[in-house]
């Protein structure tokens, strides 16, 4: 039986929870994941994904507010794990918790790597219009998704592909790969690839100031762009005053005389960028909810009634 530490925070790392602790060769036995935060408009406390599931599946868990810390530090040594599987937990990891388990630390990586290294891998292989993305399982050093490559998934990425979208599908690639390349490393039958120089690239944290769409650009990018912000921080710009979060788009026939114009035209909501028009699928008016295809072109108080200018800052 391999005796196991998890470190993870969002949704994205519980499928990997999920299938370890669903291997009869494998016992998860802590938890580790970030300290309950206030979060949403009601600034309410709340607990992390996998603390959630964890409790559920009765596994003790463990909030430590960092690693640095020399009591955890000293906690982990002493405990003699096999292994540590890492997915999304949000905090650093000293060379003494790195080199304590038997088999090491493995993290599970939502790129291709070394493609897209660092925080926001989702986001910028769809804006950058990558048509392959994956996972990637490495043994973790002290660099920053640095670690030799044990194993690796793809999918591929279309026009249509949204974060929210990637994000699922990858959460679920990851677990059985990270099981399977788990078990393969206790049997000593792995092959450690170290990450090739060329094709490095490193995937920038997401700020809202990168979600405000510039219409005077190609179709295509502006369209990476909406999808690579959806669902957060949402892709934006303004009607006036009015700030409009676009979430889905598709590629519509035609051309309008200048970018950043939006129009309702039979039963389509469009907009205009430099080298062709969007269609609007699913897109949200200040104070209210998200609006699906269906509800667009029926909405009453929409910018959209008469042709409208967009712009990248409040008018």
């Amino acid at each position: 039986m391999l005796r196991v530490l998890f470190a993870g925070t969002p949704d994205f790392a519980v499928p990997t929870l999920d299938a370890l602790i669903h291997d009869s060769r494998i016992c998860v036995e802590y938890v580790l994941t970030q300290p309950d935060r206030r979060s949403g408009r009601g600034q309410r406390i709340s607990e992390s994904a996998i603390k959630r599931y964890a409790l559920e599946a009765g596994i003790p868990v463990r909030q430590p507010e960092t690693l640095k810390n020399p009591s955890e530090i000293q906690w982990i040594k002493e405990k003699n794990f096999d292994a540590m599987v890492v997915v999304a937990f949000g905090q650093i990891l000293t060379a003494e918790i790195l080199e304590s388990p038997r088999l090491g630390c493995l993290n599970v990586h939502a790129s291709l790597l070394p493609r897209w290294r660092g925080a926001a891998p989702l986001q910028r292989c769809i804006e950058a219009g990558d048509s392959l993305t994956g996972v990637t399982i490495i043994l973790m050093d002290e660099g920053l998704d640095t670690g030799p490559m044990l194993a690796k998934a793809s999918t591929a990425i279309t026009d249509q592909t949204t974060t929210v979208e990637l994000h699922d599908r990858l959460a679920k690639l990851g677990g059985p790969l990270l099981v399977e390349t788990l078990k393969q490393l206790a049997d000593s039958n792995h092959q450690l690839i170290q990450q090739p120089t060329e094709g490095i690239t490193y995937a920038q944290k997401v700020s809202t100031q990168h979600a405000c769409i510039q219409w005077n650009r190609k179709q295509s990018t502006v369209m990476r762009q909406i999808h690579a912000f959806n669902p957060t921080p949402g892709a934006f710009t303004f009607a006036g005053l009015s700030r409009i979060k676009i979430f889905s788009v598709r590629k519509a026939t035609g051309s309008a005389p200048s970018a950043g114009l939006l129009w309702k035209e039979n039963q389509q909501i469009l907009v205009s960028t430099k080298t062709g028009n969007l269609e609007v699928l699913d897109c949200q008016l200040p104070g209210g909810k998200r609006l699906a295809f269906e509800q667009l072109a029926s909405h009453h108080s929409a910018p959209w009634l008469k042709p409208t200018k967009l712009t990248e800052q409040p008018t």
